[in-house]
């Protein structure tokens, strides 16, 4: 399919949106306040609409650059997906891709490019994301394209087919014939114990086979309406003139009953759950580890990410430090805590350095947690993973398709039009005392779920082992 070919655009989205929240370019005048720590940028200024259909719009006007940027969020990801269809909303986003009533196959694609713009769609656990950026007088053109998918994308068993075995190629190249692809897909089916974030985004190839027409009818129904969606404009644009056009492509696409709620409810994890694999596509063992047990932007979320960057962030975290360039036990070290509306977890990563032994670097591992948990981080560790948030707020700030993404990201996910303008002064108030409380909360051996993966050479017999100790 076309859309493998921005790659790039894809790469530098998972980036972002590892820091959801953060958003992109603001026209307001603060200044920097004072002192180490001092987390002042520009806020976003936007106008918020709501059409009468329900579809939330947002508004930034930018005249810093001759260009405009669209990103759409449908309420929808991998967790709204029910048992036998998996992977049922990244078929979608290809199907999106199909043509339209009045746009044909790949046409979008064809569209767009020619006009000198990008584009691109993403899914994940929590939503499904459409975006492009277009030179900005190609903004009727990108409203058109957009509201015409969504008032009447074009579903035949044809199309459907076509991505089917697209997406089935996709699951065997990033996941089926990747190393440790099997390892990260196993872990979230062991570590979940709810369906919702139990099962992988891309699906298994036998529920793929069983998506039918009438699924995918019903499923374009449901949540791709315009009550089931948000969408942020930002560019070089007058404010009351783009309103004007949004309305007009968007506002007579009727709206449908609300979705279901997802029951994302997640039962205490009481000890902890452990399995081995052997990938026959691995050349170093590599062990992961998750601690599950909170959910949402709670408090001590901001906590759990500035551990993430002081426990395994970048080499000079303490991780890559002892395992890396004092022991020379792995090769690499890296942690982070990712953030859901349901049940997230606080992820470890490392792989083992030839001849060394995973036991050995998960040993380490724990020690430095422990460390963590008995005494506060030094003034230097905080600062360090404060100016790093920051200086990601700011990167983020490059482009307009930067700051709309990360606008209606934090609408999508807690309702909150302000998350963007917040978030980073969340994460600079926190303290060495939140980040060793958080550690000696979360960081608990019953929370803990861990997956190695071992390297084996074909032909032997292998076989996954799994089991709670």
């Amino acid at each position: 399919m076309k859309k493998h070919l921005h790659r790039f655009w894809c790469v530098l989205l998972v980036y972002a949106l590892t820091l959801p929240g953060v958003t992109a370019f603001a026209q307001a005048k603060d200044k920097p306040s004072s002192g180490k720590s001092a987390a002042s940028i520009p806020k976003v200024i936007f106008k918020e609409v709501k059409l009468k259909n329900g579809l939330r719009v947002f508004l930034v006007e930018d005249h810093s650059a001759p260009v405009i940027s669209l990103a759409l969020i449908y309420d929808v990801g991998s967790r709204n997906e029910r048992k036998g269809r998996t992977g049922f909303a990244h078929l979608f986003e290809h199907m999106m891709f199909q043509g339209s009533e009045n746009v044909g196959k790949s046409e979008h694609f064809i569209l767009i490019e020619t006009n000198g713009g990008q584009m691109n769609g993403t899914t994940n656990v929590e939503r499904t994301l459409y975006f492009e950026t277009l030179p900005n007088n190609q903004l009727d053109l990108m409203l058109f394209l957009e509201a015409d998918r969504m008032r009447g994308l074009d579903i035949s068993q044809k199309n459907l087919d076509n991505q089917r075995h697209a997406v089935q190629e996709e699951r065997r190249l990033r996941l089926d014939n990747q190393p440790y692809g099997k390892l990260f897909e196993q872990f979230d089916e062991t570590m979940y114990d709810n369906f919702a974030y139990k099962h992988s985004v891309i699906g298994s190839m036998e529920d793929l086979n069983a998506a039918s027409v009438e699924d995918v009818r019903d499923f374009f129904r449901i949540y791709y309406a315009p009550n089931n969606a948000t969408m942020a404009l930002v560019g070089d644009f007058k404010t009351d003139q783009a309103l004007a056009k949004v309305k007009k492509y968007f506002e007579s696409i009727p709206a449908q009953a609300a979705p279901s709620t997802v029951d994302i409810t997640e039962p205490e994890q009481t000890s902890e759950r452990r399995f081995t694999i052997d990938d026959q596509l691995a050349r170093l063992p590599l062990i992961n580890i998750g601690y599950k047990g909170y959910a949402g932007s709670a408090p001590d979320v901001y906590a759990l990410q500035v551990l993430g960057t002081v426990l395994g962030g970048g080499q000079s975290s303490r991780l890559y430090q002892k395992l890396v360039k004092e022991k020379q036990l792995a090769i690499s070290a890296n942690s982070f805590a990712s953030v859901r509306r349901g049940p997230g977890a606080f992820r470890i990563s490392s792989t083992i350095a030839p001849g060394k032994k995973v036991e050995d670097v998960e040993s380490v591992i724990y020690a430095e947690i422990a460390a963590l948990q008995e005494r506060q981080i030094d003034d230097w560790e905080l600062d360090k993973a404060k100016q790093f948030a920051r200086r990601s707020a700011i990167s983020s700030r490059q482009s307009s398709l930067g700051l709309a993404i990360n606008l209606i990201e934090g609408v999508v996910s807690w309702n909150d039009p302000n998350y963007a303008n917040t978030r980073l002064d969340k994460i600079m108030a926190v303290t060495k005392e939140d980040v060793q409380r958080v550690a000696q909360k979360y960081l608990q051996p019953a929370k803990r779920t861990v997956g190695v993966a071992l390297p084996k050479a074909k032909g032997m017999a292998s076989g996954p082992t799994t089991g709670n100790q």
